[in-house]
């Protein structure tokens, strides 16, 4: 069984263009809903460091490929798992599948790498990944995709 951490959205007119389907600029934006109610459900401690102290996590690359239009008033599944971990960076893989009276279709999958860092805004400096953002990913992480260790560099299968 694939894991996943999942949010549901109903698409809204305000992000459709004038043709009617959804812009493409807002695939984006869901991931980032998804990363940050990932954030305070599973990780709160980390949600609090980064609105408290100095971590941040910088988001390097963001990329999204589409399958199938959708409309205002679909239902959309965003469903994030784990691609890869390593001492400081973090891979997740989106997946957007549309809900359609117990149907579901995949119309878009995307990517995501970020970068922890921590200092002052003009200094800042890679930092490790805390272990409970470690912790609450791990069990999300994706079939078939490899994943870093800290300690050792090794990959798991």
């Amino acid at each position: 069984m694939i894991r996943y951490y999942e949010i549901r959205h109903l698409v809204g007119f305000e992000e459709t263009n004038f043709v009617g389907n959804v812009y493409y600029s807002h695939y984006l934006r869901w991931q980032g809903h998804c990363r940050e109610q990932f954030l305070l459900d599973r990780a709160p401690d980390v949600l609090a460091d980064i609105m408290e102290n100095d971590l941040k996590l910088f988001t390097l690359k963001a990329e999204c490929e589409f399958f199938a239009e959708i409309k205002a008033f679909d239902e959309l599944s965003v469903r994030m798992q784990l691609l890869e971990l390593t001492q400081t960076q973090i891979e997740l893989g989106f997946d957007y599948v549309r809900l359609d009276k117990g149907d579901e279709r995949r119309v878009a999958k995307g990517r995501q790498r970020i970068a922890c860092m921590r200092g002052p805004n003009y200094a800042t400096v890679p930092a490790r990944v805390p272990i409970e953002l470690r912790e609450a990913l791990t069990p999300y992480q994706g079939v078939g995709s490899p994943m870093s260790i800290a300690a050792g560099g090794s990959r798991a299968r």
